[in-house]
């Protein structure tokens, strides 16, 4: 490890760092617009100089500068910060006096570097250049002539998201940022260039105008938009979130959020459900709690055991679903189900339906078989660890339709037999590799033989066995046992002897098949969920209240409560504690506190956060059936997948315009 000097301070620093790098291990804050740590070093803004010895008598950027041994850096001079001065005045020539208006006011890097290093007056007279505005797609506004070209965008869009569709034109004092033919660039992950943007340039156009960020509070949260378990930051005024925001965890999400996470907050007040309904004489009308108990405690009287049955929802928090199954269990039923989808897999192990090379692991994987999943929709911030697997040299197969993952893919096919008989090719590049992969996603889960199938390729491969999941709620649900033999169509089967069904926040089945069975309906918008619902019971979204979720991999992580729900909703669990009075089945557990701990208490596994440690899955045993079938990817469109996002203005024009091909016309501001 290489041994330098920082203002003084000796220290070692990793082979390869650059000095900025090396300044940051020191302790010093170095000023910089371009660099960014997840990106490649393009070293065009000069803000990041410090001197450097031995070296030309001159700053250096020191974002791009490698570190060598006995080298001697200063950031701190009267040289540094001269020249930072500079550079500084040179950045703000063109840039508008915008800040009263800009959105970026509060949060912006060049307002906090300008105080650092503004000289309070320019040296320059000629007129400021103006940019026209380009357009970018239905979430990001741009404001061009606020650029300063620090080409973050562009290198994220190349480097991260994998589309190509923006770059910088013309030289010198005419050069632009902007997207392909001016069009809305068609990534996922578009949103996280507001985030990477050191100026206002590239802002959150739902977003826009609409608050100040020291007007918000700021609460952690979980995102449920996939099974990822995105950690974001809730941003709220008073009873309403304006922003979602991502939070940093490497192990997780890095710093990235796909658009669905940021946006699909405008359906939460959207099609909500406010209060109680009771379906009288075919009409459901408004009725207050007492009355919707008393109708279901009248249905449930004289229901026995395996009479009464619930499916869980994609984004039903744990303590709802613990408390649903606790009162199921209560009255003798144990017909319970999560995989609502018609998935079929093992769930008596955890780790038979977890994805078990972790969502950062599998970036090291020197070769992927994708089975039935288009992670690109599915799971968009495993697809960027995905990514870094073709980028390091590794290969990925995929059997299943050819989509646009925004990297090579060997395609072997669309059938699922392929497993069987797996080509040379793959066995070779998986043939003594450590690490190596199988990810199996909910698509190929719908055909018979599919899970087997998977385990045994798996096994012959020497690779770690994944299950992609697209459900929030999904492994959570697994590991509290909210699971029936036989799925969802063993209760399907069962239609006729039920004589009552709770849904938790279904929507996105068919509940044709329950349509003369007495339906209870918790969830938190007037969805596809309450066509047949005899009572509905207005729930909290995963904003308003505290909640635990375990992600794919079986993380453990915690949300917090942002707002209140709306009118007379409350949260889920709360609401089967007071249903279990009505019914005589009171729960043992009165408050937050309480719940959790019986939780923990009845699978310890759940008790702490973090990924928790468990027993290797057991080696695949037995000959697989050979399975067959073509594959469908279990989502048509990324953008409309639950209540929630189809509730969001934003995001059904994200599906209009990016998907479908439709253009809007809007007015000049």
């Amino acid at each position: 490890m290489p041994k330098v000097k920082v203002d003084g301070v000796e220290l070692d620093v990793p082979q390869g760092a650059t000095v900025l790098q090396a300044c940051e291990l020191a302790g010093k804050e170095i000023p910089r617009f371009c660099y960014h740590e997840r990106l490649t070093i393009a070293g065009n803004c000069r803000m990041c100089l410090v001197e450097v010895k031995p070296g030309p008598p001159k700053p250096q950027a020191s974002c791009a500068l490698p570190v060598a041994e006995g080298q001697e850096i200063f950031t701190t001079t009267e040289t540094v910060k001269k020249a930072r001065e500079g550079v500084m005045e040179f950045l703000l020539i063109n840039h508008p006096l915008d800040c009263p208006i800009c959105d970026q006011g509060g949060e912006c890097d060049l307002q906090d570097q300008a105080i650092a290093y503004g000289r309070g007056h320019s040296r320059f007279h000629e007129n400021k250049r103006a940019v026209t505005e380009k357009y970018m797609g239905p979430v990001v506004k741009t404001i061009m002539t606020r650029c300063i070209q620090c080409t973050r965008c562009v290198r994220f869009a190349e480097e991260v998201a994998g589309v190509e569709e923006i770059g910088m034109i013309n030289r010198g004092e005419n050069a632009e940022i902007t997207s392909y033919l001016e069009g809305a660039v068609t990534s996922e992950l578009s949103g996280n260039v507001v985030d990477l943007c050191p100026v206002g340039a590239l802002v959150s156009k739902p977003y826009s105008f609409e608050a100040r960020p020291w007007e918000l509070r700021k609460v952690p949260g979980i995102d449920v938009m996939d099974a990822v378990g995105t950690n974001i930051r809730i941003d709220h005024r008073f009873r309403e979130v304006m922003r979602v925001l991502p939070r940093i965890n490497d192990d997780v999400n890095e710093e990235w959020a796909h658009d669905k996470t940021r946006h699909a907050v405008d359906g939460l007040l959207r099609n909500r459900l406010d209060r109680p309904w009771v379906r009288r004489e075919g009409t459901l009308q408004p009725a207050s709690w007492e009355e919707a108990f008393a109708a279901i405690a009248g249905r449930l009287r004289g229901a026995a055991g395996d009479e009464i049955a619930a499916l869980a929802g994609d984004l039903q928090d744990l303590e709802s679903l613990y408390a649903a199954k606790a009162l199921l269990n209560g009255l003798g039923s144990s017909l319970l189900e999560a995989r609502v989808d018609g998935a079929t897999y093992d769930v008596s192990h955890p780790r038979a339906y977890r994805f078990n090379a972790t969502i950062a692991g599998i970036e090291t994987a020197p070769a992927v078989l994708l089975v039935g999943t288009n992670p690109r929709w599915e799971a968009p911030l495993v697809n960027t660890r995905l990514r870094k697997v073709v980028k390091a040299g590794g290969r990925i197969f995929r059997i299943g339709p050819p989509v646009d993952l925004t990297y090579p893919v060997t395609e072997l096919g669309a059938d699922l037999s392929i497993l069987a008989d797996l080509p040379q090719d793959v066995r070779d590049a998986f043939d003594g590799k450590e690490d190596a992969a199988v990810i199996v996603g909910m698509g190929a889960l719908q055909l018979a033989g599919a899970y087997p199938a998977a385990r045994a390729a798996a096994a012959a491969l020497g690779a770690t066995f994944n299950l992609l999941h697209t459900a929030a709620s999904r492994v959570g649900a697994l590991d509290l046992g909210f699971s029936t033999d036989g799925g969802i169509e063993a209760i399907r089967a069962r239609a006729g002897s039920l004589k009552a069904l709770f849904l938790l926040g279904v929507d996105e089945i068919d509940t044709s098949a329950f349509a003369d069975t007495f339906t209870v309906y918790v969830g938190t918008h007037g969805d596809r969920g309450v066509r047949h619902a005899d009572v509905i019971l207005p729930a909290a979204a995963y904003t308003e209240k505290h909640g635990t979720y375990v992600n794919m991999e079986g993380r453990v992580q915690a949300s917090e409560l942002a707002v209140h729900p709306p009118g007379e909703a409350r949260e889920d669990w709360t609401i089967f504690r007071a249903l279990s009075d009505v019914v005589g089945k009171p729960l043992p557990f009165d408050d937050l506190a309480q719940v959790r701990a019986a939780l923990a208490a009845d699978h310890p596994h759940l008790a702490a956060l973090g990924l928790a440690e468990l027993d290797p899955l057991p080696a695949f045993k037995g000959k697989a059936p050979k399975a067959k079938g073509e594959i469908v990817y279990p989502i048509g469109d990324f953008y409309l997948t639950n209540p929630i996002a189809r509730s969001s203005p934003t995001l059904q024009r994200c599906s209009a315009e990016i998907l479908h091909g439709r253009t809007f016309q809007e007015a000049a501001e």
